[in-house]
């Protein structure tokens, strides 16, 4: 043979191997990678049935500290912003003059005293004397009269020494509750008539609660229904009560205002910011997975169930959606395994590599 025509044919015979291997593995299916996801089993727990809602807190008892006597004030031992108990001294104010006048008051009873016990000798030598008819009966009358006049001017004096201490206790102020200074009115060396205002205390321990809920949901509230309370100033503390009262009356922004009391609760203050749940009802076997495990697709939401490394979409109906998951109330049993992260990225009957790591 021609060494010119040898050279293409053993080229040839080495090429047609090569592409009949090419054609062979163009048949052949592209299977797709496994999708790693996590799972979780769906479970079965009670979900509260909620309307929630912000308002304000409200103290019931913040009384407008008063002077009960005019006085010039000595000392101011509380300030604004700081934390009274009920009892607990706040100012002295001067009692000089109370002083001076109890003393005074305090010789006038014993003046009358004196009057009244040599009266009472009067009355009785005339008793004697009239018994011997020496003296008149109505000298003897006159006498006992007289004695009987001291006596009442001895209680009008022993009052006014009563009147002039009970006034004197009052240029001790005292703070009528437990709470906290909101304003420190009066300072040292001020001098206050009779009403001036001293301090301005706000009471901690009862508190209300003021929510306001659209006009929509008046109709499923009622007093007495359970009410679950948060505030900023103790974000890790939740208060539950009940609804006190609902106002009438439908404010100017359309909503209705529902009352709850809030009583002896450490760190809540009036004026601050609240949280309010009040609770309708329950779901006592609501069956929930995460919120990641429902998928929307064009027919509606699904769940991916995982059996024997391959995802089974399952249609669903949704119910509540609270904490991170969502209620399933058709389409799924509890106890199922489901899939989790990665949930979105499957379709029925895909493949998929289970992340034991995060499995749940």
């Amino acid at each position: 043979m021609n060494a010119k025509l040898a050279l293409p044919a053993i080229i040839l015979a080495l090429m047609l191997p090569a592409c009949a291997k090419k054609e062979e593995d163009k048949s052949k299916p592209i299977t797709p990678p496994a999708t790693l996801v996590t799972v979780t089993q769906a479970e079965s727990r009670k979900l509260e049935i909620f309307e929630q809602t912000i308002g304000s807190m409200e103290s019931l008892i913040d009384p407008g500290i008063g002077a009960e006597v005019a006085a010039k004030v000595l000392q101011v031992l509380a300030h604004a912003g700081q934390d009274v108990k009920k009892g607990q001294l706040i100012a002295v104010l001067d009692a000089t003059d109370y002083t001076l006048q109890k003393r005074e008051a305090l010789a006038e009873v014993a003046r009358i005293e004196a009057l009244l016990s040599n009266q009472a000798r009067v009355v009785d030598r005339n008793q004697r004397l009239v018994q011997k008819n020496f003296i008149s009966q109505n000298a003897l009358e006159d006498a006992s009269t007289q004695q009987n006049a001291l006596r009442e001017q001895l209680e009008a004096a022993r009052a006014r020494v009563a009147s002039i201490d009970h006034n004197s206790a009052k240029t001790r102020v005292l703070s009528p509750i437990d709470g906290r200074v909101e304003k420190q009115i009066a300072s040292p060396g001020d001098f206050v008539k009779q009403g001036d205002s001293l301090f301005q205390i706000i009471g901690t321990q009862r508190l209300r609660a003021h929510l306001p809920f659209p006009e929509s949901v008046a109709a499923k509230l009622h007093p007495g229904q359970t009410v679950r309370l948060t505030t900023p100033t103790v974000p890790d503390k939740v208060f539950n009560t009940t609804i006190k009262e609902i106002k009438p009356l439908v404010g100017t922004n359309r909503a209705v205002d529902v009352i709850a009391d809030v009583v002896d609760q450490t760190g809540w203050q009036g004026g601050a910011s609240v949280n309010g749940a009040v609770i309708l009802g329950e779901h006592a076997e609501a069956v929930v997975v995460p919120e990641a495990s429902v998928v929307l697709r064009p027919a509606g939401e699904v769940v991916y169930v995982i059996k024997d490394k391959a995802a089974q979409q399952r249609m669903v109906r949704t119910g509540l959606r609270q904490q991170g998951v969502v209620e399933i109330t058709e389409g799924l049993a509890a106890g199922e395994t489901v899939a989790v992260d990665g949930a979105s990225y499957l379709t029925d009957k895909a493949a998929v590599n289970v992340q034991q790591g995060n499995a749940k």
